[in-house]
């Protein structure tokens, strides 16, 4: 555990006063400080930084920490900390953010030992609202603790420190004893090593310890955790099989977060003391609304920093079923079916280059071409222009459709939609400038689960992958319910490299899909698309 070894009449950076020790953890300090001018109140959280002789761990960590809490505190208003500011000295990380009026749950569970399984559900339920927020941007938090969650007095919470998995070499900074296998194993972790953390927190509140012991050294931790077979839980309840199946070491097997919220709301909703009414949420109207609801991540949010994917998704008006702004991003391992040879766009054989968003370039359109039945080469179909996006995009679109709506997260990421008025139909492209590795992975575990909560939604066929414009990328169709309407969506996403990439919905009426104007469009799309630099 890391010292607490600064004392009260020394500063942080010259600009922090420490007044009293919040709550600590395996090499985690949490301080209630003070700013030296203002005397305005902060919480200080003070982790050792493994040696560095480069020196390049430091700057790395201070800039993603504070990266990650504006990007989130946009998409989690109230329930991720606000950093105001993070700084290195001596070798130790000092993140400073808002203070929290609340308890750490560490704390709480010091205090008034275990909970009722009611009362873990309900602050489980709010964790996997801000981890599915997370994954839907492609963040995964990898240094999750009852520590890093504070609990307010009427019961929401708020979660802290977001950024610190990546930041320097080592497999886990703080907590231990809540790493996942794979991140004992110091290998690449994703969304599921949070849901680890959700089932060892789950399983620390009814059980009041950890599933696995902090050892003398975080190495012995680490390997006890990988290593050694789970303690079952004896206070769980009805949640016993939901922590066991979130706390499975083959990260493949982990339960959902489809399941594991189902789960969780039948605990809450089933304790007669403890329902609550639930209000409905507002239905979407329309094609352009839908697509407005699905952006980044291949949904609404912008995919920040971490292990996420941007895709380049053509956006039929199904959407709507990933109409949430928290985002769509929820765990889930099935692989779904494949999509039939009628619906498969053709590949595109045109080379793909890394591209950069440019904001200086102007929308503009070109007349379309004479008419080609076979269009090739850089040839339009008849009724089709090209538009240049000033973000530094292109493709050729049905005359008279437009920009209905662009939405943006910073410099992260950003979404355009297009469409016309009367045209039941549409195409959304996001960019995000931070993105993972596998383009299945992402509508497999981030998309689809947020999908099988909407009216009539029904996959076509497996996630394929495949490549386009020479980058890797997958493909996936699936059908849902739009005010009365069955709609149909093809997604392809795709990879730049570099941590970029682009997603593509196209989605139409379903009765429609197979018409010849709207495969035209597809195909149209797919060839036509390109970057600032092709």
């Amino acid at each position: 555990m890391v010292k607490a070894h600064v004392f009260t009449h020394e500063s942080v950076a010259g600009r922090y006063q420490l007044v009293d020790v919040v709550h600590r953890e395996a090499n985690r300090v949490c301080w209630y400080g003070k700013d030296l001018n203002g005397q305005r109140p902060y919480l200080l959280t003070q982790i050792d930084l493994p040696y560095d002789p480069d020196g390049e761990a430091a700057p790395r960590a201070t800039a993603r920490v504070i990266r990650m809490s504006e990007t989130l505190g946009l998409m989690c208003p109230g329930a991720v900390a606000t950093v105001v500011d993070a700084v290195e000295q001596d070798g130790t990380l000092w993140i400073v953010t808002e203070w929290i009026d609340g308890t750490p749950l560490g704390e709480l569970i010091a205090q008034q030992g275990t909970f009722n399984y009611v009362r873990a559900a309900r602050i489980g339920l709010q964790l996997l609202d801000v981890l599915e927020t997370a994954h839907g941007e492609g963040i995964t938090h990898g240094e999750l603790s009852p520590g890093q969650i504070f609990v307010r007095d009427r019961g929401s919470i708020v979660v802290t420190g977001f950024g610190l998995a990546g930041a320097t070499l080592a497999p886990r900074l703080t907590a231990p004893s809540y790493a996942s296998p794979e991140q004992a194993r110091d290998e690449r972790i994703g969304p599921a090593a949070d849901l680890w953390a959700l089932g060892a927190i789950l399983y620390t509140m009814v059980e009041g310890r950890p599933p696995f012991r902090d050892r003398d050294r975080p190495e012995a931790t680490l390997k006890g955790v990988d290593r050694l077979p789970l303690r079952s839980p004896v206070r769980a309840g009805p949640l016993t099989q939901t922590v066991q199946g979130l706390l499975r070491k083959n990260s493949r097997e982990r339960l959902t977060r489809q399941v594991v919220r189902e789960a969780l709301t039948r605990a809450v909703t089933e304790d007669p003391a403890s329902a609550s009414p639930t209000m409905p949420g507002p239905r979407l109207r329309g094609v352009h609304t839908a697509a407005w609801y699905s952006a980044p991540t291949w949904g609404r949010r912008a995919m920040a920093a971490g292990t996420a994917l941007a895709v380049v998704t053509v956006v039929v008006a199904a959407l709507a079923a990933t109409g949430s702004l928290p985002g769509t991003g929820t765990s889930s391992n099935d692989a779904g079916p494949r999509p039939t040879a009628a619906a498969t766009p053709p590949d595109s054989r045109t080379d793909g280059s890394d591209a950069t968003p440019s904001p200086s370039a102007s929308p503009t359109t070109s007349p379309p071409s004479s008419p080609s039945p076979s269009p090739s080469g850089n040839a339009l179909p008849q009724g089709f222009a090209r538009y240049t996006a000033p973000e530094g995009f292109s493709v050729a679109l049905p005359e008279g459709w437009k920009r209905v709506d662009t939405s943006r997260t910073g410099d992260v990421s950003y979404r355009v939609t297009f469409g016309a008025d009367d045209d039941p139909r549409a195409l959304a492209i996001t960019y995000s400038t931070v993105v993972g590795p596998d383009p299945v992975a992402v509508w497999r575990d981030d998309v689809e689960p947020r999908l099988r909560k909407e009216d009539g939604f029904r996959r076509i066929g497996e996630i394929e992958a495949t490549t386009y414009q020479g980058r890797k990328a997958a493909d996936m169709q699936w059908l849902t319910d739009v005010d009365g309407t069955r709609v149909r969506t093809f997604g392809r996403g795709f990879l730049l490299g570099g941590s970029r990439g682009f997603s593509l919905r196209w989605t139409t009426p379903a009765d429609d899909w197979n018409d010849s104007a709207n495969r035209q469009a597809l195909q149209t799309f797919l060839r036509t698309f390109r970057t600032s630099s092709n």
